[in-house]
């Protein structure tokens, strides 16, 4: 009897001390599962008071900018009521009538008056701002061109606007009346060429004087002409050779110094580049290529000489460009100069500086209009295997609508 006591006690001892380790388990796991939902909570508090904090000063800049907007705006309403008057932009307009035509820092000025005089519904104020983007050089007018196309967004036009055009890295809007954002392109996206999406049909997207302009380049040279009242008298000097490719051609960058007189109007020598087949007609039928001397004078005024190109005997100023063309290390647009070469661009000039003569345009991007174009008579020379050289296959943009313009030619 006694054995079963004993045992009996044992299971209970047992039991009893199961009970107290399963309590004692559940005592341990409940305080750390409390332990552990306070350390939790501790560090969301933690992250809540930093998002206060982050979202206290988000406000304290916002109140600065609120101060600086304030400034900003009554600036803008004391501007506004200098100019209601209408006085100043009377003068302007005036003194701009005496002009032949504005430089697009001038339009781009104009338009600045107009607006504040007349606001942004005034159809003179758009038109000056949209002359700018046809007048400006994009690539060292970036200041004029933002001016311009933010302008024209403020207007509620619907324009296309450059990255580095945005305000402060915001987005600007190109339509009042919506809440799209207006397509923020950089650079890149004004990419161009000759075939393709980026092919001359499609240069007015991000060009529109290229598709709406009225005297583009270039022409089908054809008569009956005009007596020209125009003589070109070139005096170029040598210089160090310094040749790029762009990308869309190659390109001689001359030392200043080299000029070209129209009449008694001096423009100076700004650049040389090339087309594959040449850009200009003679009665509907192309050459194999043409040379592009660009001038400009000091009012900005840019004046072309075309050298249209026959296929025959070695052209030695052709020669040596060909074989200083840039090498492959190059990166497009970047600028090479082969040490101790040095090159006359009058060594691409006919003898004969007869010629044909009409108003047009830049033939490639922006296609900026009020260009004298002056189309030699006489071709110079190039081999079959210069031509073949050139490392543009086609390069080209195709004639333009005459829209009324008469070409005129010397005797």
């Amino acid at each position: 009897m006694k054995k079963y006591l004993r045992i009996i006690a044992e299971i209970l001892l047992a039991i009893v001390l199961v009970a107290v380790a399963a309590f004692a388990y559940t005592n341990y796991t409940g305080k750390k599962h409390i332990s552990d939902d306070l350390t939790q909570s501790s560090e969301e508090l933690d992250q809540t008071k930093e998002a206060l904090d982050k979202a206290q000063e988000e406000l304290d800049a916002s109140k600065e900018k609120i101060v600086a907007l304030t400034q900003d705006q009554r600036q803008l309403d004391a501007l506004k009521s200098a100019f209601a008057n209408g006085v100043v932009l009377s003068d302007i307009d005036a003194l701009y009538k005496k002009e032949k035509s504005l430089s697009a820092d001038r339009q781009v000025g104009l338009g600045a008056v107009r607006m504040l005089t007349n606001g942004v519904n005034d159809p003179n104020t758009i038109a000056a701002f949209q002359k700018t983007l046809e007048l400006a050089e994009w690539n060292t007018r970036l200041q004029t061109v933002c001016a311009a196309q933010n302008a024209l967004v403020a207007a509620g036009q619907k324009v296309s606007v450059l990255a580095d055009c945005s305000r402060d890295g915001v987005p600007v809007k190109g339509d009042a009346s919506s809440d799209k954002p207006v397509k923020e392109i950089s650079e890149s996206d004004f990419k161009w060429g000759y075939d393709g999406d980026t092919g001359p049909e499609h240069w007015g997207d991000n060009f529109p004087t290229c598709a709406k302009g009225k005297k583009q380049a270039p022409l089908n040279i054809i008569g009956p002409f005009e007596k020209s009242k125009e003589t070109l008298t070139a005096d170029y000097k040598e210089g160090a050779l310094k040749i790029v490719n762009t990308g869309h051609t190659i390109q001689i960058n001359p030392e200043a110094g080299s000029t070209l007189m129209v009449n008694k109007d001096a423009y100076d020598l700004v650049e040389v580049h090339f087309h594959r087949p040449s850009e200009e007609e003679v009665d509907g039928k192309s050459s194999p290529m043409v040379v592009h001397l660009v001038h400009k004078n000091k009012k900005g005024k840019l004046a072309v000489l075309a050298v249209l190109v026959n296929e025959g005997k070695e052209n030695p100023a052709i020669k040596l460009l060909w074989t200083n063309l840039p090498p492959k290390d190059k990166k497009e647009g970047e600028e090479y100069a082969p040490p101790k070469v040095v090159f006359n661009p009058g060594a691409l000039l006919p003898a004969d500086m007869g010629h044909f003569t009409y108003e047009g345009s830049l033939s490639t991007p922006p296609c900026t209009e009020g260009v004298m174009n002056y189309v030699f008579k006489t071709p110079i020379e190039l081999s079959k295997g210069q031509i073949n050289k050139f490392p543009f296959k086609v390069n080209a943009r195709p004639v333009q609508d005459f829209n009324g313009r008469k070409i005129s030619a010397t005797q």
